[in-house]
């Protein structure tokens, strides 16, 4: 017998007092009319009266909701013996995608591939491709790479979106080296723009593998790169493929450094953040600048808003869109949960358990600002596990060595704003922490698709306060297009109306400090703090006083 639950049994909620805290947990309207049977969950200490006996005597329990099976990574792909076999007819190519989960909406789509073997008989791709997946541990595409692949060979604008870690980057660099086969030296013929530097470098690595031991020259666009190409023109023609961040590319073009006019491959990868006001002129710039009337456009990203894609329509011809999996969900192989922890102490407290309970590294956790990163790590630096934080405030060199430190396996954990949300492919990365909730369904997908990657298994966790409570809705859908078992309770909640999620997006709930000092000794630190400054200021126009009448003097 539980005694601990035997002692509440006579608690009493006083929902006048907790009005607030009630209506922030009320069931939307639509579910209001349903009841749900708490009977099930009554221990058996507390059923005085013999009513959870006679209901599961009296009637059948509900069935489980079934889980729902994503497509994306090259493990659930399930080899068949007619893989090397061509397609008969339209029907068994309909059959083929049904199965693999993937969607294509446009006209005259050319066939997917079931191996790689298939793009030296289809496509005339050349040897070296084949060998260098094999050697780096390429053996079946995945669906996008199925589909994407034989889709950008055959030269047609490409949307494409499928989930994190399902191989989006190897569909779109083996199309570029299939039409990029061999050096001309007549300057850039390919572009791959991507948000970040630490995601242009991983693309660049990326490239460096499959054109081994051939003569393809690919640029990783940094200042020292741009300032030697504006110094010897003639080393922009030994190019063929350039890996950049938009306002660097930008700013080559401006100078003169780049020219984009015989590009005929034109990729944005993470395409939905590219596509947003802070990137969005400089996106145009490039665009611009590509004046070729063969461009072909390809956007890749694991998020698409339908107002993306219909941006991205204006600016591509006949574009063919691909959805892999359901649109805008994580993938199934990760393991979420949300975590309740009442105010925002009890993150630190949760964290802090998790830590001497034992948890399997490595580790990513999330927050929504540069000073909650610092300040979280002050807090977890003095915790006897190797713990770093990386931010945009940190040097470039910094950002490398901390990236390599973690890759190794010399940092468990990694405390990181957005800047590592997106696309950097940590191999075997256990977990992922979102310590402050995130802004949008697509943050969360992004931040949580660091773990579970290929195939691999991963766990993601979700803090969430009572000031996030009305944005939990958001990410529940998504969890729940993922597969995931959600409580009904969580299904029901109120979902957010479009002004709250913009309002969200432009400004993160406001949060206390992440500090385990009380707020009075805080109080007087700062004030101390004040102080000093204020004399340090007054000294030093007492200084410059005192030297200005010196000099006036003499």
């Amino acid at each position: 017998m539980d005694f601990f639950k035997l002692l509440g049994a006579g608690a009493k909620f006083d929902k006048s007092r907790f009005k607030e805290d009630i209506s922030v947990f009320k069931p939307s309207r639509r579910a209001t009319h349903e009841t749900v049977d708490l009977v099930d969950n009554v221990p058996k200490e507390l059923d005085f009266f013999g009513d959870h006996s006679r209901q599961q005597h009296g009637s059948k329990g509900a069935e489980p909701i079934p889980t729902r099976q994503l497509a994306g990574s090259a493990s659930q792909y399930i080899k068949d013996e007619n893989d090397h076999t061509p397609f008969a007819n339209d029907s068994e190519v309909a059959e083929y995608l049904k199965r693999h989960r993937i969607k294509v909406t446009g006209t005259d789509v050319p066939h997917p591939i079931k191996t790689f073997e298939m793009l030296c008989k289809e496509h005339s791709f050349q040897p070296f491709v084949l060998r260098n997946l094999e050697k780096f541990g390429f053996t079946q595409p995945t669906p996008i790479q199925m589909q994407a692949i034989p889709i950008s060979v055959h030269r047609r604008d490409l949307i494409a979106n499928a989930p994190t870690g399902s191989g989006k980057t190897l569909a779109f660099l083996l199309s570029i080296l299939h039409q990029i086969h061999s050096p001309e030296k007549e300057g850039f013929r390919a572009v791959i723009v991507s948000p970040t530097r630490e995601l242009a470098t991983q693309i660049y690595e990326h490239l460096r593998n499959l054109t081994s031991g051939r003569k393809i020259k690919v640029c990783l666009m940094t200042k020292a790169a741009a300032a030697l190409q504006a110094q010897d023109p003639a080393m922009r023609q030994k190019f063929d493929i350039l890996v950049t961040t938009p306002l660097r590319l930008v700013h080559a073009v401006q100078n003169g450094e780049a020219d984009l006019s015989r590009v005929r491959n034109l990729v944005l990868d993470e395409a939905d953040s590219l596509m947003e006001k802070g990137f969005l002129e400089q996106v145009d710039e490039i665009l611009a600048a590509c004046s070729s009337p063969n461009l072909q456009i390809s956007l890749f990203s694991a998020t698409m808003p339908s107002s993306v894609e219909e941006m991205a329509k204006t600016i591509m011809k006949n574009p063919i869109r691909i959805i892999v999996g359901s649109k805008n969900a994580a993938t199934e192989t990760i393991d979420q949960k949300l975590v309740y922890v009442g105010q925002e102490e009890g993150k630190l407290l949760e964290i802090r358990r998790m830590i001497l309970t034992g948890f399997k590294p490595p580790c990513l956790i999330f927050v929504q600002s540069i000073d909650r990163a610092k300040e979280l790590f002050h807090e977890l630096v003095f915790e006897s596990i190797n713990v770093d934080v990386i931010h945009s405030e940190r040097t470039q060199t910094q950002r490398n060595r901390i990236v390599q430190k973690f890759r190794s396996g010399d940092l468990w954990v990694l405390i990181c704003t957005e800047l590592m949300a997106r696309g950097i492919d940590f191999k075997g990365v256990n977990m992922v922490i979102n310590y402050d909730f995130p802004q949008s369904a697509q943050s969360y997908i992004h931040r949580i698709g660091r773990t579970g990657r290929a195939g691999r298994e991963g766990k993601a966790i979700t803090f969430f306060t009572k000031e996030d409570a009305p944005h939990l809705k958001t990410i529940v859908n998504v969890m729940r297009e993922s597969g995931c078992e959600i409580p009904e309770w969580m299904l029901q909640l109120k979902k957010p109306s479009q002004d709250d999620k913009k309002k969200l997006k432009k400004k993160p709930v406001e949060r206390n400090n992440i500090t385990t000092v009380p707020k009075y000794d805080l109080k007087r630190r700062n004030h101390k703090k004040q102080i000093i400054e204020q004399s340090k200021a007054k000294k030093l126009r007492q200084q410059q006083t005192a030297s200005t009448e010196g000099s006036s003097t003499s």
